[in-house]
């Protein structure tokens, strides 16, 4: 009698063993260049001090906190990422920065209110030590801003010399190895790419001509990248992402990321739209509110600030649920964006979601969600995270876009004509998939088939 039962199928071919790519150590001091000390920046260093002395957790931090799983499950091998990869230590962090108001990082903390004054005060000496350098600043490009500690030239090409000279002896004064900038300063106003951007020609002589379509905020990213050093966007402006300094970037080794810290409503959506996609449930419709009244709620009281960040805020549902793919479920979304400022709420911003959604048959449900988020302490471990990479980026030789940094960005960067990846879950585990490339591991497929084969 013939044994006719189906045979166990062949494994999967096996994956080769990546080679492990060469990593300068993190030697020395590294230094945390910020554009705007404001909220976010001090959040984040006040937050660093203090798990620095042990009387906090770095919670929200990836770099920190969280673990990447290597080989199959049966192996059990889950570290930590910090312990994986040779990512620079808290303790080697030193902070400067700029800023158009002449605070202290501890006077800016205290004004800001996001953390208790008594946890303030607690780092007072360490804060009221970092002092920031004179900001370029105008205020055509931030209208609700009125700042007093500014570099006095209005040329941009002086802006630029000058800040490249901040950054030289920042890094001389305080023994620095290597630097990281990342933008925490103000939205500015609503800027597309214009002809000055095309070229690193043309850009460098838009400074000497100081021409209109060079925000401050680009001038940063130029002074960065000129100087070597690793830059990420953390506004929606247009600031890294022109081919200029894109070229620049490539050109001298460094690694750039960007843009508009993914914090608040815009985690959510990139939390909820990838379930909704993969349950195919249909969309009508998602309104979105919120109210806030920091600083950066005052900025985008001024409807061309407003606009840059709605333009970063709304591209997000458009990826995620590709409504050209699934037309008769996310091809006709009313999808609204409104932002308030109420100065009574402070940094503690709310954001309201109402999604209409439809299931078998077309039939209507409603989700309905109230977030009482902190923002400057979502966005805080997010810019450690980015430090940390960053360098790593930049000891691994990477340089250019790190379209591996998505998981932290509203908008990422990506490579021209090249869509961007919205799905945090994505994102993640190409975040992770990186690592262990670099480290020379196996990719994590989820594909599972060997487990069940012979």
């Amino acid at each position: 009698m013939s044994d006719d039962r189906k045979q166990p199928g062949s494994k999967p071919p096996a994956q080769v063993q990546p080679e492990p790519t060469e990593i300068a150590p993190a030697e020395g001091k590294l230094g945390v260049l910020l554009p705007g000390l404001g909220a976010v920046a001090t959040t984040f260093i006040a937050g660093v001090e203090a798990v620095r002395r042990g009387t906090a957790k770095p919670f929200g931090s990836l770099t920190q906190m969280g673990t990447i799983r290597l080989g199959g499950r049966p192996e059990k091998r889950t570290p930590k990422i910090k312990d994986f990869v040779p990512l620079a230590g808290l303790d080697q962090l030193v902070f400067g920065g700029w800023d158009v108001f002449p605070d202290s990082a501890y006077e800016s903390a205290v004004h800001s209110g996001v953390l208790e004054r008594t946890q303030v005060d607690g780092l007072q000496d360490f804060l009221h030590a970092i002092k920031p350098m004179k900001g370029a600043f105008d205020q055509r490009y931030v209208k609700k801003l009125h700042g007093t500690h500014v570099i006095e030239s209005r040329s941009k090409r002086e802006w630029a010399d000058r800040l490249i000279d901040d950054i030289a002896r920042f890094k001389q004064e305080n023994g620095c190895d290597r630097l990281v900038m990342v933008w925490s300063g103000s939205t500015e106003v609503f800027m597309q790419k214009a002809p000055v951007h095309e070229t690193l020609e043309t850009f460098e002589k838009g400074l000497d001509e100081s021409d209109d379509a060079i925000p401050p905020s680009m001038v940063y990213a130029y002074a960065a990248i000129k100087s070597g050093i690793p830059y990420a966007n953390g506004a929606p402006n247009l600031s890294a992402d022109v081919p200029a300094l894109l070229d620049l970037a490539d050109r001298n080794g460094v690694p750039i990321t960007g843009k508009d810290f993914k914090t608040g409503q815009t985690l959510m959506k990139t939390i909820l739209a990838p379930g909704f996609k993969a349950r195919l449930l249909g969309i009508r419709g998602w309104y979105s509110t919120n109210i806030l009244g920091n600083r950066d709620g005052e900025v985008l009281d001024d409807p061309e600030s407003f606009r840059t960040k709605e333009e970063s805020k709304l591209g997000v549902l458009d990826y995620i649920l590709q409504p050209d793919l699934y037309p008769e479920l996310y091809g006709d979304i009313s999808h609204v964006v409104r932002i308030n400022y109420y100065p009574p709420r402070g940094d503690n911003k709310e954001g309201w979601d109402n999604i209409d959604i439809f299931g078998w048959l077309g039939y209507p449900m409603q989700i309905k969600i109230d977030f009482l988020c902190r923002d400057s302490i979502l966005a805080a471990p997010i810019v450690l995270d980015l430090v940390l990479f960053l360098d790593l980026a930049s000891r691994a030789g990477m340089s250019g876009i790190q379209e591996w940094l998505s998981f932290y960005w509203k908008s990422p960067m990506t490579a021209p004509n090249l869509y961007p990846e919205h799905d945090l879950f994505i994102q993640l585990m190409k975040l992770k998939n990186t690592l262990r490339h670099l480290m020379g591991e196996k990719q994590i497929t989820h594909l599972g088939l060997e487990y069940y084969a012979e």
